[in-house]
């Protein structure tokens, strides 16, 4: 009875310890869904009532008009392909840089070195895009930025990177890759320091030479934690930082040819035309293509490697 009673005080204390983040989910992930339907109605505010009265019984229905009136848009397709490919090059390179990062880290032997590497690279992660879009502008301006003064120290003539729409795919890559490294890298590295040190005895007994260590045991190991963050980015292939492509690039016009993504133009197009079921239509056909991405690479994952799918 005694030991009944203490398991139902722990039940009642992890209840109560999870409660914060379930209200958060409820809140904010699952209420939320219910405004699905906007993207089929045309939303109009019903003086003296609330948005989701005004939404489920002042606004009427239209169908598919948002979906069509987004798909036959003139300048869809260029930021779909802004979207996907600066996606498929954070993807690639948001799991290349860090892992490298983290092995070549697992090699040094110096602790305190070790330690400065970490937070210089995590320290980025916790900023905000408005700060990284002050670094960045201080960086690049015309007028005072910190490498035109070197071209100018070297005789050079000066650029304005913001009327360059061609250098923009490469900034925000590398930007991106600067403030979500050192994260990723994180994750890698602890998933390194818990492989079982007997593996590395037994490559040391064999010979093996530090190639092969990483390629026959450190690599094999990181695979799964490889799978698992490739797919939850996966989910997210048609979904951009919003931060990144409209802060950091200050919303230039001259640049948006390179630099304009679906987020960017939803969020123009509500701002200009006041258009919420347009908004809600585009976050639909995201989030949808997303999930379906992620069901469909999550199979593949599996009939490849059993172990290794990550839901």
């Amino acid at each position: 009875m005694k030991k009944r009673i203490s398991n139902n005080k722990i039940n009642i204390e992890l209840t109560l310890l999870c409660l914060p983040t379930i209200i958060w989910y409820i809140a904010f992930c699952y209420l939320p869904v219910f405004g699905i339907v906007l993207a089929f109605k045309r939303y109009q505010l019903v003086p003296g009532r609330n948005f989701f009265y005004s939404l489920f019984f002042g606004s009427k229905w239209v169908g598919l008009s948002n979906f069509r009136f987004l798909m036959l848009n003139p300048q869809m397709m260029r930021v779909v392909r802004n979207t996907f490919l600066y996606n498929l090059a954070f993807l690639i390179l948001g799991i290349v840089v860090p892992v490298t990062i983290a092995v070549i880290l697992s090699y040094l032997h110096s602790g305190m070195v070790r330690s400065i590497v970490q937070i210089c690279m995590l320290l980025p992660h916790f900023m905000s895009w408005v700060i990284v879009s002050y670094f960045v502008y201080a960086f690049l301006s015309a007028d005072k930025g910190m490498l035109n003064a070197v071209f100018e120290n070297l005789g050079m003539s000066s650029v304005n990177f913001y009327l360059k729409p061609a250098v923009w795919p490469f900034i925000l890559v590398l930007v991106q890759l600067w403030k979500t490294s050192g994260y990723s890298m994180l994750i890698y590295y602890a998933t390194i320091c818990a492989i079982d040190s007997v593996l590395f005895d037994c490559a040391a007994i064999d010979g093996a030479t530090v190639r092969q260590v990483i390629r026959y045991v450190i690599l094999p190991q990181l695979k799964p934690m490889v799978v698992v963050l490739m797919l939850l980015n996966l989910g997210h292939i048609l979904s951009t930082d919003f931060g990144l492509f409209y802060q950091v690039t200050r919303n230039a016009g001259s640049i948006l040819s390179t630099t304009e993504t679906i987020d960017v133009f939803v969020y123009k197009a509500l701002m200009e035309q006041s258009n919420y079921g347009f908004s809600a239509a585009a976050s639909l056909i995201q989030n949808g293509i997303g999930c379906l991405l992620l069901i469909v690479a999550n199979r593949m994952v599996k009939a490849i490697s059993p172990e290794g799918g990550a839901i």
